[in-house]
Order: structure tokens, then sequence, then C-alpha cells
């Protein structure tokens, strides 16, 4: 019952998005069905708890998929706010609250994973972005090694990276109200987590996983996400974004 009450909310949110918001998605390469296959999908550039208006671009059969298998550990002082955190609550099959410490929600999180169906869908920074381009402490943004765990409890499967724009434009943290009919791009990339794991290993050594999964985000992240003032640029169909794939150390 609770899948089909996750997917009934997750289509409500598609649908109000496409009229509050306007997502363009462009992929980094071209890959054969990318929204198959699918086990971790990672967000970089976590910007704003509105972040689920990127749902407008995504077809319904993964929806289904985030409905019924969907795992998503959320910071536990967000499913903690009285409105937001009800609606956080049913955005996939398992919602996990977690601390930002090493601790027993993290291994919640590991254990919700081990089913060989499941999506995990993070945010691999884990915390959000001020306006000041740090995080709530006056920190720089970087990224945590909790993905890194993930990636290397996976069999198989694929992992899409999905490279935000930034949403400061519908609402930044800490502003109260969010501001409707805003243009938001979206930068997206499908790898084979076998071989991003191969390819990490011969990079970086098997006893360095960690930090080159770490290292070989920041550098796509710092290539990929773009704001639409900063890619103005007019393109030919089908020509690549702006960052050459090279630039990302591994594809």
């Amino acid at each position: 019952m609770r899948s089909y009450i996750v997917f009934l909310l997750l289509l409500t949110i598609k649908a109000g998005s496409r009229i509050f918001s306007r997502v363009r998605l462009e992929w980094v390469r071209e890959v054969d069905a990318p929204w198959s296959g699918l086990r971790v999908l990672a967000l970089l550039n976590h910007t704003s708890l509105f972040e689920p208006v990127l749902l407008s671009i995504v077809p319904n059969r993964l929806l289904w998929r985030i409905a019924a298998h969907g795992v998503v550990p959320v910071a536990d002082k967000t499913v903690a706010r009285p409105v937001a955190g009800r609606l956080f609550r049913l955005i996939a099959r398992e919602v996990v609250p977690v601390t930002r410490e090493r601790d027993d929600t993290w291994t919640e999180v590991l254990d919700q994973i081990r089913d060989p169906e499941a999506l995990i869908i993070i945010c691999p920074e884990g915390r959000m972005k001020r306006r000041t381009g740090l995080d709530i402490s006056g920190n720089p943004m970087t990224i945590r090694g909790g993905i890194a765990d993930i990636l290397a409890s996976r069999e198989g499967g694929r992992l899409l990276i999905a490279y935000s724009g930034g949403l400061h434009n519908i609402q930044a943290p800490g502003e109260r109200f969010p501001r409707p009919f805003q243009h938001v791009w979206l930068g997206a990339e499908v790898l084979d987590i076998a071989t991003y794991r191969e390819r990490l290993a011969a990079w970086y050594g098997a006893d360095s996983f960690k930090a080159g999964v770490i290292e070989d985000l920041t550098r796509r992240r710092d290539a990929y996400c773009q704001s639409l003032a900063q890619r103005r640029t007019p393109r030919r169909p089908g020509a690549r974004p702006a960052g050459s794939p090279s630039a990302t150390g591994i594809s």
C-alpha cells in the first residue's frame, strides 16, 4: 500500500512541478536507455529543499521504481520539520533519517540497500549550499564518503549522476517563500557502476577507493554544475555541454 501512496505523491509533485518551474535536462554524453538499470542516483550541488521539482523530467516508470524500491537518506533535522518533514517521509519506499555522524543511522541506510533491487537516492554533499557558496557553518561544500560506501555495496547496475545548476532562484536555504515559474538547469550522465569502480581502482588503488570517489565526484561537480546564467552560449543540437569529459578524469 505504501508504494502506491508514494507513487501517487510523486506523480502529484511531478505534475505540480511542471506548472511551478521549467526544468531543462541536458545529458553530458549520450547513452542508450539512460533511465534503465539504475541502482544509485546521486544529486550534486545540493542547494534547496525544492529539489523535488526536478521530478518533472523523470519518466513515470522511474517514479514507480522509487515508490517500490527507493531508499533515501534524509537529514534528521529535515524530517523533523512540521510540514516539509511529513512530505519527505513519503518520497520513497524507505526514507531513513540520518545525522551527520558515522553512527547507527548510516548503518541503517547500508542495511536497507542490501536488497539488490534497491534504488538509492543521495545528495553526496550531505548538506545544502547557501547563497554564499558555503554550508550553514561557513565551510566549503565537499563530497562526503557515504557515496563510496554505497557504490562499494552495489554488485552491478548503473549510477546516474545529476548535476544541479542550483535552485536558489526558487528558494535558497533560510528564505521564507519560494518564487514560482523559474527556469532550472539539470545535467545528467549515466555510468556503469562496476566499470566505474574498476577505473577508480586503476587510478587510485584499491585501498584508496573512497578518496578516489570523493576526488572524482568533486571534479565532475565543478565541471558540470553550472547555472543557466553561465550557459547562455547557444549550442548546435547534439553538441556536448561546456567542459569536456576528459576534464572529469574518468568517464
